[in-house]
């Protein structure tokens, strides 16, 4: 019985390890972003030289395995992310958050664009000191020198569990193209990062 018991412990902690999404391989590392429509930051990051991966998931909850209708309904305290494989000797944490700021609204507390509740909330999940210490300092820097007049409302905080979404929503702008850029232009993502960041987007 004992034994059974610890084979099951086992094989949950195995689950566990590959349901919190990539494992970065030596000389790899790995960033995980919340900024809304997991779909929609997808995109700038495999555009990066350096980076090797973007998973579409959910992060910050406390259900385990939780699925898209789960999460949607905003009653499991996920946010769906991002979570990104990347080189270190090729791109930086710093080039990352730079990607990441210019690609949300930090103005929502509460959601993104057109879609509102704290499973679209934006937030910075830190894997460890470095990438901690480097998020305070580009928030702090962007307080100071914003281009808008709002306050930044994105949290930064400790990285939890990331369970990655369904297939379908993996790699979703080139599965479904004109359905992706029909639901990008309808929430009005672009216009409003262009009133926020300008032509610098």
């Amino acid at each position: 019985m004992k034994l059974l018991q610890t084979c099951r412990s086992t094989l949950f902690i195995i689950l566990s390890v590959f349901a919190a999404g990539s494992l970065a391989e030596p000389g790899q590392a790995i960033a995980t972003f919340a900024g809304g429509c997991f779909w929609c930051m997808e995109p700038p990051y495999d555009e990066l030289e350096g980076v090797i991966s973007t998973t579409s998931g959910y992060t910050g909850g406390e259900v385990d395995n939780p699925t898209y209708k789960q999460v949607s309904r905003g009653k499991t305290g996920h946010t769906e992310a991002i979570q990104i494989v990347y080189d270190p000797e090729r791109v930086s944490y710093q080039k990352l958050l730079d990607v990441f700021w210019q690609n949300i609204d930090p103005t929502n507390a509460n959601g993104q664009f057109c879609d509102w509740g704290t499973q679209y909330r934006s937030e910075i999940f830190y894997h460890d000191a470095e990438q901690q210490q480097l998020a305070s300092k580009s928030k702090a820097s962007l307080e100071e020198l914003k281009p808008f007049k709002e306050p930044v409302a994105t949290q930064i905080t400790a990285a939890t569990t990331f369970w990655p979404a369904e297939d379908y929503h993996q790699d979703y702008y080139q599965k479904n193209p004109v359905r992706y850029k029909f639901y990008r232009y309808g929430c009005g993502r672009d216009k409003r990062l262009k009133e926020l960041w300008g032509d610098s987007k």
